[in-house]
């Protein structure tokens, strides 16, 4: 890998350092009962991983270059590889971006809502899942994938329960949410027992070269079900998304912005890069799940999810249901199998980050400001925290996909593909989804916006604290300026869906 950011010594270990850093640092971040300190262990730490993301992102654009790294020294398949390319650096670079500004608003947040002798708890538990999640993004093991996804589930489970100091239904959300991961886990972990059995290893490269020889095996067909139940489970696809509302809307804010921008997507990548990379998409048995299986479910989410959202009155819950909805617009675009169909999925993917990043931070900023989750609630807050309510609009604006917003051109590439496919009725799909998500956000923009004078009782103009003034705004900022100059996110995109198919077949 040459070195673009890093000195080369540095470099030819980013991807086990941007790993091992944040999990390292999150046993000093334990013992130091400072939160504060705990709080600047956890931005330096996530820091460092941007740092090295931005290196192996740099490296892989530069020549489409696969990045292996043989953890130990020990190689393939008798080692654990991590295995690196355009897709997965890319996914990379998110968890980096949006952990950082997440965690610049962890500090207000976590300081109204969780405990003191818990806060340097809190950002060693936050540290783990981070770690987890970039294993998950980095690694070309199976197993070694399942090891990090529980590592981030648990890490998870924690700082979700942490939340009870607000509300106690944090305990149960987090219960739920332990329930229903461990039941995707362990179809998971079946799933990769099968596929080994009959390959006889765990490295998902070698994996592609015994399956594609085998031209069929209903013993790795099988491992490819339970693995998509599994990993289905953990991207909160329709009807396995039952733990993510109560998650969102009970979690501390910071939490639900972190798990919004990142858990799913973590998740979304798992079942591409199986679907595409371990199997190849256009066999005849991962051709018909696509078809059969992920599109009805990804469409049924799209409708059901949207209407759902109709008739809830908490915001946080509500985007919770927009969130599902918004996992099977990126599940449509993989069902597809297209390669311009996986490039809208994965425009979808970077596009939400920025899209739910931006509301539930304002949502974090208002509920900091006046403790509201209620529509009835945001009467007023237009004229009491302008600067916030124009972020949000800008977020909200986003999700219904408003020209010169990001959320216009996902869907713009999404429509485009599935034209292209002629699935007339997914495009029928998606612009129904978009007229329900006009709905509910007109709900709550009226009541932001259209409260007239006299009728709220928020007092006078309230100041944000500037650690949530400034993610906020570079996230509403980047809604608007990749929603006018889309180019750079559409051209990683359209990469990141040719790397997806290199251990298979994109037409």
């Amino acid at each position: 890998m040459e070195p673009q950011v890093l000195p080369a010594a540095l470099a030819a270990h980013a991807p086990a350092l941007l790993v091992m850093i944040p999990l390292i640092m999150s046993a000093p971040a334990a013992m130091i009962k400072n939160g504060r300190v705990a709080w600047a262990i956890a931005v330096l730490s996530v820091l460092a991983s941007l740092v090295l993301a931005a290196e192996i992102f740099l490296a892989t654009r530069a020549d489409g270059a696969i990045i292996s790294y043989a953890m130990g020294g020990w190689e393939p398949p008798f080692g654990i590889e991590y295995r690196i390319d355009a897709l997965n650096a890319a996914l990379l670079l998110l968890l980096g971006s949006t952990g950082f500004l997440a965690l610049m608003f962890a500090g207000p947040s976590v300081a109204d809502e969780i405990a003191r002798g818990k806060r340097s708890l809190f950002y060693s538990a936050f540290l783990i899942c981070f770690a987890g999640l970039s294993g998950v993004a980095s690694t070309g093991d199976a197993f070694n994938l399942f090891v990090f996804l529980e590592i981030s589930s648990i890490a998870t489970y924690a700082i979700i329960a942490m939340g009870w100091r607000n509300d106690r239904q944090a305990l149960t959300a987090s219960f739920n949410y332990l329930v229903m991961g461990t039941i995707g886990a362990t179809f998971f972990v079946i799933g990769v027992g099968f596929i080994y059995m009959t390959t006889g290893t765990l490295n998902m490269a070698d994996q592609a070269q015994a399956i594609a020889a085998m031209n069929g095996n209903r013993a790795v067909e099988v491992g490819f079900a339970f693995i998509l139940v599994g990993i289905g489970l953990k991207a909160a696809l329709f009807p396995l998304h039952q733990w993510l509302p109560n998650a969102y809307a009970y979690a501390p804010n910071f939490v639900t912005t972190f798990l919004a921008t990142t858990a799913t997507k973590v998740a979304f990548y798992v079942i591409i890069r199986y679907s595409y990379d371990v199997f190849s998409v256009h066999t005849g048995f991962v051709s018909n799940a696509m078809i059969w299986v992920i599109t009805p479910l990804a469409i049924a989410g799209m409708l059901v999810a949207s209407t759902q959202a109709l008739f809830q009155n908490n915001v946080r819950r509500l985007f919770a249901y927009s969130s599902v909805a918004q996992v099977g617009y990126m599940m449509l675009g993989l069902g597809m199998a297209t390669s311009l169909g996986l490039a809208a999925g994965m425009l979808h993917l970077i596009n939400h980050a920025m899209m739910k990043g931006a509301l539930f931070m304002a949502l974090g900023a208002f509920a900091l400001s006046y403790g509201i989750r209620r529509i009835e609630d945001f009467k007023g807050l237009g004229q009491a925290m302008p600067v916030t309510s124009a972020a949000f609009t800008v977020g909200a604006l986003s999700l219904v996909g408003v020209p010169f917003t990001v959320g216009f051109i996902s869907k713009f590439y999404l429509i485009q593909a599935a034209l292209d496919a002629g699935w007339w009725w997914a495009v029928a799909a998606i612009l129904i989804s978009s007229v329900i998500a006009v709905f509910y956000v007109y709900r709550i923009l009226v009541a932001i916006w259209v409260t007239p004078q006299g009728e709220t009782d928020k007092g006078a103009p309230r100041r944000v604290p500037l650690a949530i003034a400034v993610p906020l705004g570079v996230l509403a900022l980047a809604n608007l300026v990749f929603g006018v100059y889309a180019d750079p996110i559409v051209s990683i995109a359209r990469a990141a869906a040719d790397a997806a198919v290199y251990g298979g077949v994109t037409p």
